[in-house]
């Protein structure tokens, strides 16, 4: 059974910028209901389908499964809801931790995300000063949540 448990921060500053190369995802949701998703993306040459259940903390159950490009493709085009979530996620390590930026274009476009990947919900998380405010149980920062609704349209990040 698989499980995540992460912690999603809001990035400040350009620090994190040219520590690794950037990969291209696109995602849609195919479901996203209380708070249980079933996403399709497609990173870089690979597809992916994934099933996220409802978070506990910062614990979610989350089951995720290689899929052929071309029927992650199709299921982009054919059965997610729009808009799609492009972005460029960069993998950083920071002290021991690999911390996800994703950098969001199209309709969420300037909105920078990092997160980091836990093995407890207690474990000590050392924080690069490129890390701003942590946003993990603000459930805005949820991509599913911001397919239905794109940052663009948030007004500022107050809102």
């Amino acid at each position: 059974m698989g499980i995540e448990i992460e912690r999603k921060f809001l990035v400040q500053g350009d620090g994190w910028r040219g520590q690794s190369p950037g990969a291209v995802y696109r995602q849609g949701y195919v479901l996203a209901s209380q708070g249980r998703t079933v996403r399709v993306r497609v990173a870089g040459t690979t597809g992916f389908l994934t099933l996220k259940g409802g978070a506990q903390g910062l614990t979610r159950k989350e089951f995720e499964y290689e899929i052929p490009l071309a029927e992650a493709e199709e299921l982009l085009l054919l059965m997610c809801d729009r808009p799609l979530i492009e972005k460029t996620r960069y993998h950083i390590p920071y002290q021991g931790l690999i911390w996800e930026v994703d950098e969001f274009a199209g309709e969420n476009a300037g909105l920078i995300l990092a997160e980091v990947e836990l093995t407890s919900e207690t474990q000590t998380v050392p924080i690069p000063d490129w890390i701003g405010t942590e946003v993990s149980s603000d459930p805005r920062y949820y991509n599913a949540f911001l397919s239905r609704h794109p940052f663009r349209l948030w007004g500022g990040l107050d809102s």
